[in-house]
């Protein structure tokens, strides 16, 4: 695969470019990539759709998707999952909100870590809850989760659910076995829920070890395991995202609270997974490689420049930039004139910052950082 190669995507309709269509700004916002999805799954894609009708398809019925989840996490985690224990869902969006409704009653607090993407941080008062901030601290030029305030706010009884991102989003930080224990020694204490979107966890670009939550003995019946082949193989508009609930009943819960309100993921969203997770591996790895370079360039070019900083992200093609120390009234202002256009930080509850998305070409990377120059 050539990661060099992104084709254009005028006439596309892609979110990512119509938010500046028009307008003289380079786009390096939300979080997909500019990358074309894997052969494998454009064959398949292709195939299905010349070979029959595109009616009704359960998720339930399309066992080869779910054997593949199932084979994907031996194989990349170690973790033996059952197929039993899949919740298909259209998205990792509407399944925090869907836990929200699940394990919460009105009045009940979200425990929600900070800095984090809109719509996480959303879910708690979209549900008419409480949302309560956890924040995110810089150790040993790594970014990590207070685990002091999680034991903290945990500790209240009207606290009931703690929405965790890992790998974390947008510090990109990958929580270790040290830091997974101590937040399920929390949550289990004070009976919390840990629903945990980790939709960037086949992203990896340090070598260290993505460890599932559902995977963690000690919280694996109170956890709900959010994961997608949509952030790793470009695949984020078909709308398919799956839950990994190991308990019977925290599942019928979850279950439960998508009745009648979120529809099951379509048809080619279902065999885009399956010829991800049985025939892409060898692309992944490539991908990565390739988003490792992209990574190491623009963290030295961004700490070079006057007022910015950036800690290297060890997962995710996402990095978070302080931009505190440029003296200026507003950051997103200050860079989208000069004609970049990144994910705003006070979406993400922090205004001196901004994500920026580097998957993309390296010439397009180029192209960013001479901007940001200028």
């Amino acid at each position: 695969m050539n990661f060099d190669n992104t084709p254009s995507r005028e006439g596309s309709y892609a979110y990512k470019w119509e938010k500046y269509k028009g307008r003289d700004i380079l786009p390096a916002w939300i979080a997909d990539t500019e990358y074309p999805c894997a052969p494998p799954i454009a064959e398949a894609l292709t195939k299905r759709i010349a070979g029959s009708a595109l009616g009704y398809t359960l998720p339930k019925h399309y066992t080869p998707a779910s054997e593949a989840i199932a084979n994907w996490c031996a194989a990349q985690y170690g973790w033996q999952i059952e197929t039993s224990w899949i919740v298909w869902t259209p998205g990792v969006v509407p399944a925090f909100n869907m836990a929200c409704k699940a394990y919460c009653q009105p009045g009940d607090s979200v425990m929600v870590q900070t800095p984090n993407y809109p719509p996480l941080l959303a879910a708690p008062a979209l549900n008419g809850l409480k949302q309560v901030c956890i924040g995110t601290i810089l150790d040993n030029n790594r970014y990590t989760l207070d685990l002091d305030e999680l034991a903290k706010q945990a500790a209240k009884p009207e606290c009931k659910l703690f929405l965790l991102c890992n790998p974390m989003n947008p510090v990109g930080s990958v929580l270790q076995k040290q830091e997974l224990d101590k937040i399920a020694a929390i949550c289990n204490e004070h009976s919390v829920v840990l629903c945990s979107d980790e939709i960037h966890c086949d992203l990896i670009l340090d070598d260290v070890a993505h460890i599932p939550a559902g995977a963690v003995d000690a919280i694996s019946e109170r956890s709900i395991t959010l994961m997608a082949a949509s952030k790793t193989f470009n695949v984020a508009g078909l709308g398919t995202s799956f839950a990994i609930i190991p308990n019977a009943k925290v599942r019928a819960r979850f279950v439960n609270a998508m009745g009648g309100i979120v529809p099951w993921p379509n048809v080619l969203g279902l065999v885009a997974v399956e010829a991800a997770f049985n025939e892409c591996d060898d692309w992944r790895k490539q991908q990565l490689a390739y988003l490792r370079s992209n990574r190491d360039y623009l963290v030295k070019a961004v700490n070079e420049i006057s007022g910015l900083s950036a800690v290297s992200p060890q997962a995710t093609f996402l990095l978070w930039i302080n931009a505190g120390d440029l003296g200026v009234d507003n950051t997103q202002t200050w860079i989208e004139d000069k004609g970049v256009g990144p994910s705003p930080g006070k979406d993400f509850g922090d205004s001196s910052c901004f994500r920026l998305n580097f998957g993309c070409s390296h010439d397009y990377l180029q192209q960013i950082i001479k901007r940001m120059q200028a």
